[in-house]
């Protein structure tokens, strides 16, 4: 069990630091008035397991942290406490 905690600690990290460069590369792009990232995909990578690179994307990048953007805070939070609920109770079964 415990190769099992060590592979979906580096799922997690690997994740978030993909999603976090996600909202920096959308930020970018949505400075210089190109195509951007989707909402859905931003959200998505957040909840299945990025939602600490979101979290730190949104507030290094200032990105989607308007009040017209809220559902993207409640879904990194949310996604922050799946995911950590699931980390320590993969921890607690070595």
């Amino acid at each position: 069990m415990k190769e099992l905690f060590i592979i979906y600690c580096i799922y997690l990290l690997l994740l978030s630091f993909i999603t976090f460069c996600a909202y920096g590369i959308d930020k970018k792009k949505a400075r210089k008035g190109k195509r951007r990232i989707s909402e859905k995909a931003l959200l998505s990578m957040s909840f299945l397991g990025g939602a600490l690179g979101g979290i730190l994307g949104m507030t290094t990048f200032r990105h989607k942290t308007t009040l017209e953007h809220w559902y993207f805070t409640f879904v990194n939070i949310l996604g922050l406490l799946v995911h950590g609920a699931l980390a320590v109770y993969l921890f607690t079964l070595i």
